[in-house]
């Protein structure tokens, strides 16, 4: 009798075995895949055929497999988007809800309060909550004008006095220009969010105390997560963590995470001690007024999740992005001297003041040097990652849930069939007199998950290139064009930080008296 159990439990079992096997080998038939690379290692997929930069080598790949194809990372399979076209199909459909969760990689969960950061959260209720107030209370438009006409005009100020003083005597001075660029990024976020400015331990500094602190702890976070990251697709790797990413990332994180509870914590302090408007109140303070009615939603996490998305996102980009644009503005002189004489005719009735907002809608060609800069040099050259929440179909072809897709920003901004002539020159022409309207630049993103501070990215990038333009001549070091080679990674950073050399233009001292 047992003997017959035994047999049956062993013919039942064999028999479900190969249903499924049969189910699953005839399901994998069925499907329609986009075309990929044939050779893959098991377990490790396509990975070690993918060489940095990633965006350069998936460009490589979609010249031999299409403007769509496939791989696997580890376990995940993937799908990447190289076209315009299919970008749109991607995001400007009902393909868009289904494509906006993140992929959960382990060192995102290390970085993001469990997958709380709004640029990580998955679509859905807390998503949704983290956007709206991000949207309401930081970067509406009313914020946005409130910032332009306080925070970033100080900050500008502040900056245009330390370069001033760098050059001793009128001659010119060598900067780095990243620090400084940085430095004011951060001095606009933290005004934003806890109504704090930056102390500076000498005249002379380029970077505050708390901005060298934050910009230490974005350096050691950016480079150790994010879709290039190995660790996140070979789970082996994280236990066996030979290279000690784990103790790394989680040293930088604690840094991180204490130096946004003490502004928690103050911003908790201020409100106890002060009634102050909600206008008044930076976005710590709204969020913490909003704690008290719905404390399940705002809790502290929720706060410092958001707070540290906003200080590592919009800090770095923001900076970066204009770091290039003076890169691209050295190699280019004749593009910046024509930037410079526009400027220089809007304010020549009142030469004895600082660029401002009101001025940008006036200076078109500024707009175009940004504009191209965002297209030759988007920030996040691959958007950041999304994964399918349901199975799909992409352009004709199946897509499984869970799958990873990844959208080439730096390949579309740069597609022959839109950009042409020469879509790998720098040439702010191409967006004069609205000649490039209707054309897919996604340096933002696209669709539910795209960039929410665009606004404030355009204005302050608009108000400190301007500014540096209309204040300085700026010049290479040395005779060589300044190098643009870029580092991998989440963020196209400059390999090496932009160093330039700076000259006060005549009347500038004299403008420094009435600022």
């Amino acid at each position: 009798m047992e003997m017959d159990s035994f047999r049956l439990c062993y013919v039942a079992t064999a028999t479900f075995c190969t249903i499924f096997l049969l189910r699953s080998f005839l399901t994998k038939k069925r499907r329609r895949l986009p075309p990929g690379p044939a050779f893959a290692l098991p377990f490790l997929g396509h990975l070690p055929f993918l060489e940095k930069p990633l965006h350069a080598t998936l460009a490589r790949l979609a010249s031999r497999h299409g403007p769509v194809f496939s791989l696997r990372l580890g376990s995940r399979p993937a799908v990447v988007v190289t076209s315009a076209e299919l970008a749109r199909e991607c995001f400007s459909s009902d393909l868009d809800a289904t494509l906006a969760n993140r992929p959960h990689f382990p060192s995102v969960r290390e970085a993001s309060f469990d997958y709380k950061a709004l640029t990580l959260a998955n679509y859905g209720d807390h998503w949704r909550a983290a956007r709206k107030v991000t949207v309401l209370q930081l970067l509406s438009a009313r914020r946005v004008d409130l910032m332009s006409d306080s925070v970033i005009a100080r900050e500008l100020r502040a900056m245009v006095r330390r370069l001033a003083r760098a050059s001793d005597g009128g001659a010119a001075a060598r900067v780095e220009l990243k620090k400084r660029l940085f430095d004011l990024s951060h001095s606009v976020l933290m005004e934003a969010l806890a109504r704090s400015r930056n102390t500076y331990s000498d005249d002379g500094a380029d970077m505050s105390e708390e901005a060298r602190e934050m910009k230490e702890v974005v350096d050691a976070i950016v480079p150790l997560v994010g879709v290039a990251n190995l660790w996140d697709y070979l789970p082996v790797l994280r236990w066996l963590d030979w290279r000690g990413v784990r103790h790394q990332l989680a040293d930088a994180v604690s840094r991180r995470n204490a130096f946004i509870f003490k502004l928690i914590d103050g911003e908790r302090r201020k409100l106890q001690l002060e009634d102050a408007a909600e206008a008044e109140q930076g976005m710590i303070g709204v969020m913490l007024t909003l704690q008290k009615s719905e404390p399940e939603m705002y809790t502290d996490t929720f706060i410092a999740a958001l707070v540290a998305n906003l200080l590592g996102v919009g800090t770095e980009t923001t900076s970066t992005t204009t770091e290039w644009a003076m890169a691209l503005l050295l190699n280019h002189p004749a593009v910046l001297k024509k930037a410079q004489a526009e400027i220089d005719a809007r304010l020549g009735a009142d030469p004895g003041r600082l660029l401002d907002k009101t001025d940008l809608p006036h200076l078109p060609y500024l707009h175009c040097v940004i504009t191209e800069t965002l297209r030759l040099r988007p920030a996040a050259p691959l958007l950041l990652p999304h994964e399918a929440a349901a199975d799909c179909k992409l352009h004709g072809y199946d897509v499984a849930a869970g799958t990873i897709l990844l959208v080439n920003a730096h390949v579309i901004n740069r597609d022959p069939a839109t950009w042409d002539p020469a879509p790998d020159e720098f040439r702010p022409e191409r967006f004069e007199h609205g000649a490039a309207d209707g054309k897919l630049m996604i340096s933002f993103g696209m669709g539910r998950r795209k960039c929410p501070g665009e606004s404030l990215a355009m204005r302050t990038m608009g108000l400190v290139l301007g500014t540096l333009i209309q204040c300085f001549d700026w010049t290479r070091v040395g005779d060589e064009d300044v190098d643009m080679d870029a580092s991998s990674g989440t963020v196209m950073l400059k390999t090496h930080p932009l160093e330039a050399l700076c000259t006060p233009r005549p009347g500038l001292h004299a403008l420094l008296h009435h600022i």
